[in-house]
């Protein structure tokens, strides 16, 4: 009886649980359906601009108004340093250096002694020289003395013709006797003074290059040292010969101007290696009609005072050339430009506020600008940062772009992290960026 009993309860207890495990399963079925539909909810109240369809604002990007203006086309062209004069100090004679009569590197004027060859045996060459005309001056008076007393006895008829013909000739050869002498004292009085060697010009002379005692002979012109002129100096200029032909073109055309200074002279500045700007302006003396077939490229010669010797033969420079002038030249940040093989390209942004590309010809740079000579138009609005903002058929808000002070950071309209203000962005950054922030969305 009693188990029959604890039966009956067991039995009754059993549909109890089981009503309770189906129950929280069909309120995590509802909590799941819930959920689902949120989503649901969710997904179609939000749209391409944001949360309940509202439509993000178009991405500011800097832009540049372009306007023509009148300025001269500066170009910067690799140079060197040359002397204005080079000479070679040679010997003229043989015989042994007794002095050197220089310092090494000193400033050396024309005609100063730099060398004494010994001289003994072109002294005595002298000596002889001089001698031997005083013989021929003497034997040239007893001709012409014999020769005034024949000629009344020739007109007396005292002496026959053939004595007087052979007094004649006796006076005619100690002339010539006498210029052969003075001739030969001439070429003693050289020697001796090749003896002693001089500078041909003024200028700096460098090391010796021979010594006291040393030999040196005329036969192989022994080189004793090196004079330079460098003041002034000539700057050796190389130029494309396609850019050189693109601006007689351009001049042609009526679209440049030449630039002369008062002088008639192009003007060129010059840069040292660490960027400085030399003091004195150098001219341009001429542009070579011959193009160098191994490189390309027409030379230029340029002249520049060089009054305390700052700047040195041999040495590596910059030169701003200032070959042409346009009436109505735009300028554009270096950045909105890109130069590829097919051409020079800028991104200019239209009325509707979309993005173009649109091909440019550039002549030259000015600083940190581009000079455009063809391809925009006053009022045209170049975009110069915000590059990786930009999207295809997506409008735009453009914004004065106005340059960073700061050496990094971004500039005006969003610069890329660690990108100096108002640089392009390297090609593929913007994307790599999106990518990343659509991937922390």
């Amino acid at each position: 009886m009693q188990a029959r009993e604890q039966h009956r309860r067991g039995a009754g207890r059993r549909p109890s649980a089981f009503t309770a495990s189906a129950g929280a399963t069909t309120l995590a079925v509802a909590l799941l359906l819930s959920l689902a539909a949120c989503g649901k909810g969710d997904n179609k109240g939000a749209g391409p601009g944001g949360p309940g369809g509202m439509q993000m604002p178009p991405p500011q990007v800097g832009v540049v108004t372009v306007a023509p203006a009148a300025l001269a086309l500066t170009t910067e062209l690799p140079g060197r340093l040359e002397a204005s004069r080079i000479a070679q100090v040679r010997a003229r004679v043989n015989g042994i250096v007794l002095k050197r009569r220089f310092e090494e590197g000193a400033l050396v004027k024309e005609g100063q002694s730099l060398f004494q060859i010994d001289a003994a045996p072109y002294q005595a060459t002298l000596d002889s020289a001089i001698a031997a005309q005083g013989q021929a001056e003497a034997a040239a008076a007893q001709a012409a003395a014999q020769l005034e007393r024949n000629r009344p006895l020739v007109a007396a008829k005292a002496i026959s013709q053939q004595e007087w013909l052979a007094t004649e000739t006796a006076n005619k050869q100690a002339i010539a006797q006498v210029a052969v002498a003075r001739a030969a004292v001439t070429t003693a009085r050289l020697g001796t003074g090749y003896a002693s060697v001089t500078s041909p010009i003024t200028g700096r002379i460098g090391r010796a290059l021979v010594s006291e005692g040393q030999l040196v002979a005329a036969a192989e012109a022994t080189p004793m040292a090196v004079v330079q002129q460098v003041d002034p100096l000539y700057i050796n200029i190389t130029q494309s010969a396609s850019d050189a032909m693109a601006l007689k073109r351009s001049m042609a055309a009526g679209k440049l101007h030449a630039t002369a200074n008062g002088g008639g002279a192009t003007p060129v500045q010059v840069v040292m290696e660490d960027g400085t700007v030399y003091p004195m302006n150098a001219r341009l003396l001429f542009t070579d009609w011959t193009v160098d077939p191994t490189s390309g490229q027409v030379a230029l010669r340029a002249e520049v005072p060089n009054p305390r010797g700052d700047l040195l033969p041999g040495l590596y420079v910059k030169v701003r050339l200032s070959q042409a002038s346009s009436d109505a030249a735009i300028l554009v940040p270096q950045q909105s430009v890109t130069r590829t093989a097919a051409g020079d390209t800028v991104l200019v942004v239209g009325p509707d506020n979309q993005v173009a590309p649109r091909q440019v010809k550039l002549g030259g740079a000015r600083g940190n600008q581009w000079v455009v000579l063809e391809g925009l138009k006053a009022g045209d609005r170049v975009v110069a940062d915000g590059f990786q903002k930009i999207r295809p058929k997506a409008p735009v808000q453009p914004v004065p772009w106005v340059p960073a002070v700061g050496a990094s950071g971004a500039g005006a309209g969003g610069g890329m992290p660690g990108q100096a203000a108002g640089q392009t962005p390297p090609p593929g950054a913007a994307a790599s960026q999106a990518a990343s922030a659509a991937a922390s969305r």
